[in-house]
Parts: structure tokens; sequence; C-alpha cells
């Protein structure tokens, strides 16, 4: 399993007319925090994009538990619990600067040929730089 911690300030335009968090900017809070997580580990969209890469989400799911506010400094877990194949499962928790745990998400993307928008095997420096991360018991729940 690979954990990794993304710090988000909530912006004023961010929330709704209650003060809270509006809760579409939840998609790109989450964007921004697999986005981070895969840089930390050293690659880039970016770079697998220029390989013809392309990630579409393919669901997304979340549940609230706690509103977060403007100026709150969120901090965004994301786990990663399975080596991605063609597809790659994200995991997600967020919580406000008291520890208070605000919701939990998932989300799973596919690996696809920017060509022919056909999925493909999840790129193989993606594997190695983050197998390391994963138990040899691991590797039988690779997702399909």
């Amino acid at each position: 399993m690979y954990t990794a911690e993304t710090k988000i300030r909530v912006r004023y335009s961010e929330t709704d007319k209650m003060g809270y968090v509006y809760y579409g900017n939840y998609a790109a809070y989450f964007e921004v925090a697999r986005t981070e997580m895969i840089r930390k580990i050293g690659l880039t969209y970016r770079s697998m994009e220029e390989q013809g890469i392309m990630l579409p989400v393919l669901s997304f799911s979340i549940k609230y538990f706690r509103p977060a506010f403007y100026d709150d400094l969120l901090t965004i877990k994301t786990i990663l619990k399975q080596l991605p194949s063609s597809r790659i499962e994200f995991e997600y928790e967020v919580y406000n600067e008291a520890g208070k745990l605000l919701n939990k998400a998932e989300t799973t993307l596919a690996f696809v040929d920017a060509k022919t928008m056909k999925p493909v095997a999840a790129p193989e420096i993606l594997i190695e730089k983050t197998k390391q991360y994963f138990s040899p018991n691991d590797d039988e729940q690779l997702i399909a």
C-alpha cells in the first residue's frame, strides 16, 4: 500500500452560500492529490501523456461526514492499495486542521492509448516505482 498526503487551502470561491466547500470541488481536490502522489514517486501525468497514455476517470464516489470551510487547510490522504494494471484505484480521506475526518472517496481511472482510446496496461515505469510499497501477496490482487 502506498500513501501520500497533500495539503490544500480552501479558497473563498470554492464555498457555497452556506460557507461550506461546494461538493463539486472535491473532485478537483482529488485530482490535485492523485497528481501529487504520482509526482512524489517520480512520475508525472504529463510524462505519461507524452508516452501516449491518457487516464480518464471511470468512477468517482464520495461519502461526506462534515463540511470544510473557507480558509481551512485540508489534508488529503491518498491511498493506493493495489498495484495498477489497466486500471488504477485511489482512495482518499480528507481531514481538517483539527484532524477531523470530513469525507472519504474513491476514484478508478483507466490507462488508455491516446490514439485509439483503447485500454492498455499501466506503464511499466509506474509499476516499477510503486511495487516496492506492496508485499508479494498484493500482486495477487492486481486490478483487472
